[in-house]
């Protein structure tokens, strides 16, 4: 027999119920068309084991043939996929909703070998910008900014295609379990390697050439959003050229800062205004105090620092 509900719980459930029907944003009931996230990151797993076979493997399809497999599993990344576009397209009609949706998943999934192409040459670059790399399952299975580039570069096709909110999630799944924060409009070229990762933020509207290098805590984002809503659609962040390398801690802000090709950008250092090509841009050496016993002491012997600040990795 069912305990009876203690009187507290009656009253305090009502209360939560009245205030659902104040029709705010937040008060939204009907699950079955809203986005689930959960299916959400399951398709973008899924997707992982499309980009890399050999490296991400999906239990739920054990096929002998990879064919057969692979089939399988792309229809059903298809068919999930196309059902959250259909509800993230909620402003479109019926009939017209449901064709649409279905042409994005196939346009999208269309796009997976020019994917692959770009992350082939992402894995080249950290082999060769990173001392510490044994070998490319490495980077592939366990570096947190090659998983957040690959997700990014998913995610950046859907967002190119217009799908809403959707993108949005992909890259904040992989914003949760790299902390690297990509947003899916960024626009980023070939042989793209961010390493270690944590604390990467990259705006919207930038732009990264081919044969970047970032490292951790590095900022490329807008200079002020203080204008809202009014500044969507507008080149708010950075654009980054060709062969450029970025050190930890740097900020760099504005949608007419520039970054030219082949320079280098100190560690911590703030920049809002646009640097020519082939530039060192680096802080000055701080002032370090020393403090022994309560007491301010002079340190001998030091030798400059200010190289060792320049590449902060």
């Amino acid at each position: 027999m069912r305990k009876e509900e203690p009187i507290e719980i009656k009253e305090i459930t009502s209360g939560i119920l009245k205030d659902y029907q104040k029709g705010r944003a937040v008060d939204a009931l009907d699950r079955f068309h809203q986005l689930d996230r959960g299916i959400l990151i399951d398709i973008t797993k899924k997707l992982l084991s499309v980009l890399f076979p050999g490296f991400y493997k999906d239990g739920s399809y054990k096929m002998f043939h990879i064919e057969t497999g692979m089939a399988v599993l792309i229809e059903d990344i298809a068919y999930r996929l196309e059902r959250q576009i259909e509800i993230a397209l909620e402003r479109e009609s019926g009939r017209e909703r449901a064709e649409k949706a279905q042409q994005i998943a196939f346009d999208f999934l269309r796009t997976i070998p020019r994917i692959r192409d770009f992350l082939e040459t992402d894995v080249q670059a950290a082999m060769e910008g990173d001392p510490a790399a044994e070998n490319v399952e490495e980077i592939i299975v366990s570096y947190p900014g090659f998983k957040a580039i690959s997700i990014h570069r998913l995610a950046h096709e859907l967002y190119a295609l217009s799908v809403p909110v959707i993108p949005r999630i992909m890259s904040e799944y992989a914003h949760s379990i790299t902390g690297i924060d990509i947003h899916p409009g960024a626009s980023i070229g070939r042989h793209f390697f961010i390493d270690h990762g944590t604390g990467v933020v990259v705006g919207e509207t930038s732009v990264i050439g081919e044969h970047v290098k970032v490292y951790q805590g590095v900022t490329i984002g807008a200079l002020s959003t203080r204008g809202g809503r009014k500044l969507r659609n507008s080149k708010r962040h950075p654009t980054i050229e060709d062969n450029v390398t970025i050190y930890s801690g740097a900020s760099i802000l504005g949608g007419d800062t520039v970054i030219g090709a082949n320079s280098v950008i100190g560690g911590n250092v703030f920049i809002t205004q646009s640097i020519p090509p082939d530039t060192r841009v680096s802080v000055k050496s701080q002032e370090l105090r020393y403090n022994r016993d309560g007491h301010e002491v002079d340190c001998i012997d030091l030798p400059d620092s200010s190289e060792t600040w320049y590449y902060t990795i």
